[in-house]
C-alpha cells in the first residue's frame, strides 16, 4: 500500500546547479516559521503543563533533529518538498491535558496516537476513515481550544503595550501588503520588531540563557492511563491527519506534485513512536512550511528547499537545550504576542471551516463544550466536544450526514 520512491529524472549533483537564491530565501523562512511561533506555543504549553526546562528542551530536539533527519530522507527518496515536525493543534490538546494527567500519561498516548496512525497507513485506510468524521466539528473543537490563545494576544497588548502593540502593528501592517509579505512573513516582521522593543527597552533577562551546548534529551517511559487515551488519542490522530497532512497534501497538488500519502501517513505514525521516547507530541506532515516552501522556483527543484530547511531543523535540535534556555529568558509577554499572532490565520480558517457550510449547529456545540473546557469522567473538554457536537448535528443536521455519506 505504501507508494515507491518515483525514479529520479535528474541526479541531485544536475538540480544543484540549478539552485538560485529563492530556494535558500524560501528555506530559511519556512525554519524561522517553525522555530519561532510554534517554538513559543510549546514553550508556553511547558508553563500551563508545569514542565521542567529540560523537558521542554527534550521535546524540541525530538521534535527538530529527529523530524528534520526524516524530512530529508524523504525529500531525497521522493524528489518532493516533504518536511515533517510535529502538530501544533495537538500540542495545544496536550498542554490542555497536562493540567489533570502527568507527563507520562500523556506520553503514553503519544504511543498510541503512533501505533494508530503507522497502521493507518501500512493499510491504505486513511482517506476512509477521515472520511467519517464531519471536518467542521473537528475544526470547531480545534477553534474552541485555539481561542484562548487570541484572547492572550489581547492580554498581552493590555499588559505588555509597548511590545505586544508594536508586534500586532507590524503583523497587520505586513499581512495588508502581500507584496511585502512574501520577502517578510508577517510573523516573522513581529518577532523582529518585537524583539528589538524588548531589547531596547532591556526586558530580555541574558542572565538566563546559557553557552552553546548539544542537547541531551530525556528518556521517558511511558504510562498507560484509560482516561488519557480516550481523551487524546483520537484527537491527535485527527489533528495530524485531518487538520495537518490533508492541508500539507492539498498544497502540494495544488501546485502539481503528487506526495505519497499512505507513506507519509506510516512514516508519521512510526517517527512518533521515536519521538515519543523524547517526550515530543506526535509528528505531522507540515502545512504551513509546504505552502511556503512551493511558493516560488521551479517544481522539480522544490525538494531542495525542503532538504535545506530539514538541515536547519536538525541543527537547531542538536542545540535545542541552549536555544531552549534563550526563548526562556524572553518576557511572556512577547512569547504570549507571538503565538497569539501566529494562530490567527489557523483560528480564522478552524471558524470558516466550522460554521461556513454543513454541520453548523453540531460545530457551535462543540466549540462551546471546548471552550469551556470542563472535564467530564475525568476526560477533558476536546473529546465530549467532538462527541457532543456528533451527537447533536445527528438529532439536528441528518441531511448533513446523509450528504457526507453520498461524498
Amino acid at each position: 500500500m505504501l507508494e515507491p520512491p518515483p525514479a529520479p529524472r535528474s541526479a541531485v549533483r544536475h538540480d544543484l546547479a540549478g539552485f538560485r537564491g529563492i530556494y535558500l530565501v524560501n528555506a530559511v523562512v519556512a525554519f524561522l516559521f517553525a522555530a519561532t511561533a510554534p517554538v513559543a506555543i510549546v514553550l508556553t504549553i511547558g508553563q500551563q503543563g508545569r514542565l521542567a526546562q529540560a523537558d521542554v528542551a527534550s521535546w524540541l530536539f525530538a521534535a527538530f533533529f529527529v523530524n528534520g533527519l526524516v524530512s530529508l530522507a524523504f525529500c531525497l527518496l521522493y524528489r518532493q518538498p516533504l518536511v515533517f515536525l510535529w502538530t501544533i493543534p495537538g500540542a495545544v490538546l496536550v498542554g490542555q491535558a497536562l493540567e489533570h494527567f502527568s507527563f507520562a500519561q500523556v506520553i503514553g498516548t503519544f504511543y498510541a496516537t503512533g501505533a494508530l496512525m503507522l497502521g493507518l497507513g501500512l493499510s491504505g485506510w486513511m482517506r476512509k476513515c477521515m472520511s467519517r468524521i464531519p471536518m467542521p466539528i473537528i475544526m470547531a473543537m480545534v477553534a474552541g481550544v485555539f481561542l484562548q490563545f487570541g484572547l492572550n494576544l489581547i492580554f498581552a497588548i493590555r499588559d505588555g503595550t509597548a511590545i505586544a502593540a508594536a508586534m500586532t502593528a507590524t503583523f497587520f501592517l505586513l499581512s495588508a501588503s502581500p507584496r511585502l509579505a512574501r520577502f517578510l512573513p508577517p510573523v516573522i516582521g513581529a518577532l523582529i520588531v518585537g524583539g528589538a522593543v524588548t531589547a531596547f527597552a532591556g526586558g530580555f533577562d541574558l542572565q538566563a540563557a546559557a553557552a552553546a551546548s548539544i542537547a541531551r534529551p530525556n528518556l521517558y517511559a511511558p504510562e498507560l492511563s484509560a482516561a488519557a487515551m480516550v481523551e487524546l488519542v483520537l484527537p491527535l490522530a485527527i489533528t495530524v491527519l485531518a487538520a495537518q497532512n490533508a492541508q500539507g497534501f492539498a498544497i502540494l497538488e495544488a501546485v502539481g506534485h503528487k506526495p505519497p500519502i499512505n507513506a507519509i501517513t506510516a512514516a508519521c505514525g512510526l517517527v512518533s513512536l521515536i519521538t515519543a521516547l523524547f517526550g515530543s507530541v506526535s509528528t505531522c506532515f507540515t502545512g504551513p512550511v509546504t505552502a511556503i516552501l512551493v511558493s516560488g522556483g521551479e517544481k522539480d527543484r522544490h525538494y531542495l528547499a525542503g532538504i535545506a530547511t530539514s538541515v536547519l531543523a536538525v541543527l537547531f535540535g542538536l542545540f535545542a537545550r541552549s536555544l531552549t534556555q534563550l526563548m526562556l529568558a524572553v518576557p511572556k509577554v512577547l512569547v504570549a504576542a507571538l503565538a497569539g499572532l501566529a494562530l490567527l490565520k489557523v483560528l480564522q480558517r478552524a471558524f470558516v471551516i466550522s460554521f461556513g457550510g454543513t454541520f453548523t449547529f453540531g460545530a457551535l456545540v462543540a466549540f462551546l463544550v471546548a471552550v469551556a473546557n470542563v472535564p467530564i469522567f475525568a476526560i477533558g473538554a476536546p473529546f465530549w466536544a467532538v462527541l457532543i457536537g456528533i451527537a447533536a448535528s445527528w438529532l439536528l443536521e441528518r441531511e448533513d450526514f446523509a450528504a457526507l455519506r453520498a461524498d
